[in-house]
């Protein structure tokens, strides 16, 4: 896979693309990731790439030719038979989730836009990128920190990135629940005690305890996320118990 990140401040991507798991998928070729100063495409001596909002109003706004000429450079760049999907890094655009990054991560190839100042000219949203995606109802001071955040979601999710295929597949939000609790030696710890049920080496109740708690920590903490997902029958039970043992 390949991913591309236009930026003002590629400097920020030096550490964090060839650092921890991001660096290691790619010295294994799994994936491809640039930064790219979009200033160079602004097509003047000062490499201006923003300028003050028609109506007036406070702040700057990002020019669409800077941004226009570095994305079809890279599209000239692009695998024959490849369509990337462009992406613009914006407060406004869908909120990023699991399911988001598992949708991203069965492409060929992303091109990510970071913005900084006041926004786009609208004509970036509205004839060149694909998608619009936030990681949260706040603002930041630019889409770089963003755009990392879902680079390392998606790469996570790539085969080969993890040494254990299963630890992308039982992350909280991949199964629709919260992830059940972890535990590892010791077996006792300060007086608090690993659970027994994890020591039986009973396969079927263990992964039965671990449905169950995962059950009980999204119920006590996103009860929200329980209101889209299709529970069987012995989850059903298993939420009902719980909620009378927490009445009682």
């Amino acid at each position: 896979m390949r991913m591309d990140v236009l930026t003002l401040f590629p400097e920020m991507f030096e550490g964090v693309f060839t650092s921890s798991i991001l660096g290691k998928a790619q010295e294994k070729g799994i994936v491809s990731l640039s930064a790219v100063n979009f200033r160079q495409y602004a097509g003047n001596k000062h490499g201006t790439v923003d300028d003050t909002p028609y109506g007036g109003g406070g702040g700057m706004v990002l020019k669409p030719d800077p941004i226009f000429r570095a994305v079809e450079d890279l599209l000239g760049r692009t695998e024959q038979g490849t369509v990337p999907r462009i992406i613009l890094m914006c407060p406004q655009g869908e909120t990023f989730t699991q399911r988001k990054a598992e949708e991203l991560a069965r492409e060929e190839h992303l091109i990510f836009i970071c913005g900084h100042y006041e926004g786009y000219d609208e004509r970036i949203r509205e004839h060149l990128v694909t998608d619009e995606l936030s990681i949260g109802d706040y603002v930041l001071t630019g889409g770089e920190l963003p755009a990392m955040v879902i680079i390392d979601s998606i790469t996570r999710l790539l085969p080969g990135v993890l040494g254990n295929e299963l630890s992308a597949v039982t992350d909280s939000f991949s199964t629709g629940l919260l992830e059940y609790p972890h535990y590892t030696r010791p077996v006792e710890f300060r007086g608090w005690k690993v659970p027994d049920i994890l020591l039986s080496g009973h396969h079927a109740n263990i992964e039965d305890w671990r449905r169950r708690e995962a059950l009980r920590r999204t119920w006590l903490r996103r009860p929200d996320l329980l209101e889209r997902m299709e529970l069987s029958p012995k989850e059903r039970q298993w939420l009902e118990e719980l909620q009378i043992d927490e009445e009682h």
